[in-house]
């Protein structure tokens, strides 16, 4: 498959030519909701995603069958300026973790029935510093979203990305302090465990980043201070609108890759949702800024997509729920 953009103004494009939900299929999923076996509204959320869901599969009476898993790795310039408590290498032997099967991530995607997929994006050559210059060139930002865009497998009927990258928490602040306003101290956690300098220092690498660069423009925001694993998550949850396939967006640094495709056009972020809300300190007032609550909140603070898998299995939960329960009908129980 080929991605249909070369350019950030053809991407920016590509957003605004995306479609919306069914509104048949999710008229005709309330519909079904309100014949189910129980009090109404007695399932809680589980109701709303199962109804959301079924907008975006075309059907009022979903399955999950297919759900799919893509972490995407990545390494930072900006890691020269001492903002991690983790070397740079450790990027690299996390993948191999990864492919040989050893992480959090793969057991999570085996327990929630989802086909896991790694891309390492140059590793061995990191994004520039963006103290100093842009991250990326546009040819680099528009690589990256075109490997997360043909990573999404099209059969596929839930979506997953996750991340791994050293520095990236920095690179996510950055991107989320410049699409969503406010200053470093607004958006820059701990991320891997920094102490009270690496905190600072993190602050003041993230408020040099946004005086330098030129960021009324969203993507232009995630090429100057994103990370090539930001820009895949980005094309990736866009790939995954075009085939009309439902997202759950993982924690703090997915989240700031995914505000950027919502304020570069409104609505890019209707067939997602928040899979959990994340420890980093930031990543609450994100959602909140996107309009997205939490499914989950486990306290977690790992990335590789972990919370948006663990998410997995409310959806499936809620989907088996709203397409099995009987109907009054069907069960021949008074409907009251």
């Amino acid at each position: 498959m080929t991605a249909p953009f070369t350019t950030l103004s053809e991407f920016r494009a590509t957003l605004e030519a995306a479609t919306g939900p069914n509104m048949a299929s999710i008229a005709g999923a309330k519909d079904r909701n309100n014949q189910l076996t129980k009090p109404p509204g007695a399932l809680g959320r589980l109701e709303e995603l199962a109804i959301w869901y079924a907008g975006w599969r075309d059907t009022d009476r979903p399955s999950i069958e297919a759900p799919q898993i893509v972490i995407f790795a990545g390494n930072h310039g900006v890691c020269a300026q001492g903002v991690s408590a983790f070397p740079p290498e450790v990027t690299v032997q996390m993948v191999a973790n990864f492919e040989h099967g050893g992480a959090a991530i793969n057991q999570l995607a085996k327990a929630n029935g989802a086909k896991m997929d790694v891309h390492a994006l140059e590793l061995e050559t990191p994004t520039k510093d963006f103290t100093v210059e842009a991250a990326m060139s546009e040819a680099e930002v528009i690589a990256a979203l075109t490997t997360g865009w043909n990573a999404v497998d099209p059969t596929a009927d839930l979506f997953v990305t996750g991340e791994m990258g050293i520095g990236n928490t920095t690179s996510a602040a950055a991107v989320a302090a410049a699409v969503l306003g406010g200053t470093a101290q607004d958006w820059v956690g701990r991320g891997t465990g920094v102490d009270d300098d690496g905190l600072a220092r993190k602050i003041d690498v993230v408020d040099r980043g946004l005086a330098l660069h030129d960021l009324s423009d969203p993507l232009e925001a995630l090429r100057c201070l994103g990370g090539r694993e930001l820009a895949a998550m980005a094309g990736a949850i866009a790939a995954a609108r075009h085939h009309r396939i439902p997202v759950i967006l993982d924690g703090f640094i997915c989240s700031a890759a995914a505000a950027t495709l919502e304020k570069a056009v409104e609505g890019s972020l209707d067939h997602t949702m928040a899979g959990h809300l994340s420890a980093e300190g930031a990543h609450g007032r994100l959602l909140d800024a996107l309009g997205k609550p939490p499914i989950l909140s486990m306290g977690l603070r790992l990335g590789e997509g972990s919370g948006g898998a663990l998410a997995i299995g409310v959806l499936k939960s809620a989907i088996a729920c709203h397409s099995g329960m009987a109907t009054f009908a069907e069960a021949g129980v008074a409907a009251g």
